[in-house]
């Protein structure tokens, strides 16, 4: 079941056309990946899922229903620029944030104390927020963006600014947050964490929607014949004899007596049959298919756009 309908909508602001028939369906328990470079209309889009503006065409729908500001109350939002009031304490402010999310005060300070040890940051309850570093600053807001145990959340960059080790740890959360039934829109210009995350994807350029579906599909759609072969031997260069014709070894490298080499074929060969024809000659460790990256797959897609 999809619990987020965008049907054909389009915005503009003025003579500027943000977004152009939009037709995106996002499923429950999902991380959705909403790609694009800078302008293609990610923010617009996002905005007007928070209700913030409406669109001029199209419509949206949650979990079914035409979607009205008071599904908001199901949506958790971490904006990319964040937004906490540098001279309160933290815990004042957060609490501050958990009531206006309908949450009373005594089941918001059991659920903020709860996430406040699991990220190990107990003692910055009464600190001010301008004495935290930008990824302590951030800890707080994913926090305060789940507290309430959204249906949806709508993350966008939420790895800025945090070092691997804390990226890691958000990361495994959304996860934790997925597999206990929350939809999560992903925004990021990082195509690692999109590969690492997502379940789906959609990518916006130019205020249109130039590709979807699932990441496993795309990436499928995408690959080029393409094999990794690693084998033993005295020489990286003696696999060109022994390629089927028009075969072609697009990168190779050595590392003491083991080759890697990536070959690409013809569309007409299939990787079995160049492992019949490799095994009689080569010492073969390791042979597996090459899928491109998601940094590979945006840029072809967006250059092939412009």
């Amino acid at each position: 079941m999809n619990i987020l309908e965008i049907a054909d909508v389009s915005k503009r602001y003025g003579e500027y056309l943000a977004l152009k028939h939009i037709n995106i369906q996002i499923k429950e328990a999902c991380v959705f990946g909403l790609l694009g470079p800078n302008g293609a209309g990610k923010t617009s889009l996002i905005r007007i899922i928070n209700q913030i503006t409406a669109p001029d065409e199209g419509q949206l729908f949650f979990k079914g229903e035409p979607m009205t500001i008071r599904h908001t109350a199901q949506i958790g939002y971490l904006p990319e620029e964040r937004g906490l009031y540098r001279k309160m304490k933290v815990g004042e402010q957060a609490l501050y944030l958990s009531l206006l999310k309908g949450l009373d005060k005594t089941e918001a300070l059991r659920r903020l104390h709860y996430w406040f040890e699991k990220f190990e940051i107990e003692a910055w309850w009464n600190k001010k927020v301008e004495e935290l570093s930008k990824g302590m600053q951030q800890k707080i807001q994913f926090i305060v963006t789940i507290v309430h145990e959204p249906a949806f959340l709508i993350f966008d960059e939420p790895f800025s600014g945090f070092d691997p080790l804390n990226a890691n740890l958000l990361k495994e959360e959304m996860i934790n947050l997925k597999n206990k039934g929350a939809s999560i829109i992903f925004s990021t210009h990082n195509m690692a964490s999109v590969e690492a995350l997502c379940d789906d994807i959609a990518l916006i350029n130019k205020s249109e929607k130039i590709l979807d579906g699932s990441l496993k599909d795309i990436r499928q759609a995408y690959k080029r014949n393409v094999f990794e072969i690693k084998y033993i031997s005295d020489n990286v260069e003696n696999i060109a004899a022994v390629l089927p014709p028009g075969a072609e070894v697009v990168k190779a490298r050595r590392e003491d007596n083991l080759n890697t080499v990536s070959v690409q074929l013809p569309h007409q060969f299939t990787g079995n049959q160049l492992l019949v024809q490799l095994l009689p000659h080569l010492q073969i460790c390791e042979f597996k298919e090459v899928y491109p990256t998601m940094e590979e797959i945006f840029i072809q897609s967006v250059s092939n756009n412009q």
